[in-house]
């Protein structure tokens, strides 16, 4: 574990576990989380004899609660100052929903040689938030309610949302995880409140379509068919039919929380898409 320190002085933590030789996995977390998220996919790879390395977007878990830089630009250029001073090559670059957003605008970018595959797992692109071009998005006044919820009580929203939507634990039937819930509401507080409002923008607003548009190499979109945080019909879908190299993989009736509810499936399935 350490820190690197990016070009405009902040700080961000990540984790590096496994020999330097084998080859890496670099896993992107959603929000208002951490690397911390990835816990059960960082065992696994680095039993299954990867390398593995996660780190916590800027104002989010151990890493500067910065004020500004909070957008996908600066997120994608924190990566790739990381992947240098890792010396990152041949990386598989693996996001979950705001972290399949900068994967994808991370690995349009990146230095040829960093990047063999990346996988989007209930991501946010190709954007969220409805407009004349989006028809199928979700209102700008559902962002502007998250807002104002972590405005109100950021503590009791951090509460709610794993409670509810993001793992589904409001379905009839489920099987809920305190632990979960609060290992949630753990991640979430660690962070800076100011860049978790401004990350709202950012997941819900930024366009990925020339990001996935531009990618070359093979893709691999997962996505729950109950998700309640990222809308399956206007993301998954769209963001394969973009891609020049992409594959859909649709889960029935799994939720957002996917990595976390069923990491039996998915990371079975991570394995065989790295190994193809």
């Amino acid at each position: 574990m350490g820190f690197i320190t990016t070009k405009d002085g902040t700080e961000i933590f990540y984790k590096d576990w496994g020999s330097k030789d084998a080859q890496p996995i670099v896993f992107h977390h959603g929000w208002p989380l951490s690397a911390d998220d990835w816990d059960d996919q960082m065992l696994f790879f680095l039993h299954n004899g990867y390398r593995v390395i996660a780190h916590d977007r800027r104002g989010h878990g151990r890493s500067t609660q910065s004020d500004t830089g909070n957008e996908m630009d600066t997120y994608a250029a924190d990566v790739a100052e990381l992947a240098e001073a890792l010396d990152l090559k041949n990386a598989v670059h693996i996001g979950h929903s705001t972290g399949g957003g900068e994967v994808a605008h991370y690995v349009a970018r990146a230095k040829s040689g960093r990047v063999a595959k990346a996988v989007l797992i209930g991501a946010v692109p190709p954007i969220m938030v409805k407009s004349a071009k989006n028809p199928g998005g979700l209102p700008i006044e559902v962002f502007d309610g998250f807002r104002a919820a972590l405005v109100a009580n950021r503590a009791q929203f951090y509460y709610d949302v794993p409670s509810g939507p993001f793992y589904g634990f409001n379905r009839p039937g489920a099987k809920v995880s305190q632990g979960i819930i609060d290992n949630w509401w753990r991640q979430g507080m660690m962070g800076g409140a100011k860049a978790h409002y401004d990350c709202t923008k950012a997941f819900s607003e930024t366009d990925f379509t020339d990001d996935l548009e531009k990618i070359d190499v093979p893709v691999l979109v997962m996505h729950g068919d109950d998700d309640q945080i990222v809308p399956y019909a206007d993301s998954a879908p769209l963001s394969a039919k973009l891609l020049r190299n992409g594959t859909l993989k649709t889960y029935a009736g799994l939720p957002h929380g996917l990595c976390t509810t069923h990491p039996d499936i998915v990371n079975a399935d991570l394995l065989a898409f790295i190994k193809s």
